[in-house]
């Protein structure tokens, strides 16, 4: 047996078991989580306005994420000289929120339906999409729990208000989500070349309270002076598009842009604003693993998930023994 005891109990590969988030419990039971994170897949791309796929998404991260689940007692960051995600951070996987196909409204309040569940419960709320319409949904149930500002890493500024007749789909959230009395703000970033929202979008968006950077403005701000821009103070909900990430690293979307981030550009900003702020939710959204046959974008997306997570609770942890 080893001294670390790495030898006790069962090996359990990544490719043995059932495909559970990081192969963290199963709890069907919505009204009895107990635990510090809670996971939920919104498989729903009704809202997509070129390539579906991203139904399969939480599935695909699910599985990817398995990964990264040897369960050594955490994952130690030579870097950081932290072990991040140990034993005292209990993560469960609620299965998908029921998703009916065409309706876009019995869809959105299944998904609200679930992050209700994991906030009453005093649980960490993520979200794997799905489109980025899921984030609708997930802003909704914040509704009465206290102001936000909202960080969005993204190709596309999706504050179109309405095309013909469509108010909630995948290029609307942030101008549904600026609408709230509750959303003080919202830092864009990612944003480049041709979008789905027209100039005038742009225009609403500043007027409503964002803050919008692009890839190219984003260096030469650098991670930090990006993050340094969210007001002091602010309780932060994280929307992650994974094609705010070069399709060079994550072709597996449905509406891809050349000229994204990378891996460790994502993960400084994301490691920055956990240190400044508390971070109240995350969903990560238009992971389409049909379009990427190595698995790579749903790699990535389980990875930079589970590091933002330790983050998280690490700095929580310092923050509560300050």
């Amino acid at each position: 047996m080893s001294k670390h005891g790495y030898e006790t109990g069962r090996l359990d590969l990544p490719f043995v078991g059932i495909s559970t988030f990081g192969k963290r419990p199963y709890v069907s039971d919505w009204s009895a989580i107990d635990a510090d994170v809670a996971v939920l897949g919104a498989p729903y791309d009704f809202g997509t306005q070129f390539r579906a796929g991203a139904r399969f998404g939480p599935r695909a991260v699910r599985e990817a994420s398995t990964l990264f689940s040897f369960g050594h007692g955490g994952a130690y960051d030579f870097e950081d000289d932290a072990t991040y995600l140990g034993a005292d951070v209990r993560i469960v996987d609620l299965g998908d929120a029921d998703i009916v196909h065409t309706d876009t409204t019995k869809s959105h309040a299944n998904i609200k339906t679930g992050v209700n569940a994991m906030l009453d419960a005093g649980a960490f709320p993520v979200v794997i999409g799905g489109d980025h319409s899921v984030n609708i949904p997930c802003i909704d149930a914040f509704e009465g729990r206290g102001d936000i500002h909202i960080l969005q890493i993204d190709a596309h500024l999706d504050f179109v208000d309405e095309r013909h007749g469509v108010r909630n789909g995948h290029g609307n959230p942030m101008r549904r989500a600026a609408e709230k009395p509750y959303v003080t703000g919202l830092t864009q970033v990612g944003i480049r070349n041709v979008s789905s929202t027209a100039k005038e979008g742009y225009a609403d968006a500043r007027a409503m309270g964002s803050d919008i950077i692009s890839v190219r403005q984003m260096r030469k701000l650098s991670a930090q002076g990006v993050i340094d821009r969210i007001p002091k103070g602010a309780k932060v909900y994280v929307t992650l598009d994974i094609d705010g990430f070069c399709p060079s690293i994550a072709p597996g979307t449905g509406t891809p842009s050349h000229g994204g981030f990378l891996y460790y550009e994502v993960l400084e900003m994301l490691q920055a604003v956990s240190k400044q702020h508390d971070i109240v939710g995350v969903d990560l959204v238009e992971v389409a693993p049909d379009f990427d046959h190595t698995g790579g974008t749903a790699i990535l997306a389980a990875q930079i998930l589970l590091n933002f997570l330790g983050f998280i609770f690490h700095d929580r942890a310092l923050k509560a023994g300050a």
